[in-house]
């Protein structure tokens, strides 16, 4: 049996809130900075916005994205 197959076989065994209490700090490890990421997003978001601001690209309210992506 391997690290992981115990590890999972052990907090199988743990309760709801024991399961819960490992499962947050495993997705706050995972959720570090990545200032590759952030900065590639920065560069993004202002090619969206100077988009915008030309006329190039056109906006939708908050109400007409749910009601398209909650119809997939």
């Amino acid at each position: 049996m391997t690290k992981k197959e115990k590890l999972l076989e052990e907090a199988l065994e743990l309760s709801a809130m024991e399961k819960s209490e490992i499962i947050e700090q495993l997705m706050m490890s995972l959720d570090q900075p990545d200032r590759e990421m952030d900065s590639l997003w920065k560069k993004e978001v202002e090619h969206r916005i100077d988009a915008y601001n030309e006329g190039k690209i056109g906006s939708v309210t908050v109400q007409e994205a749910y009601k398209k992506y909650s119809n997939r």
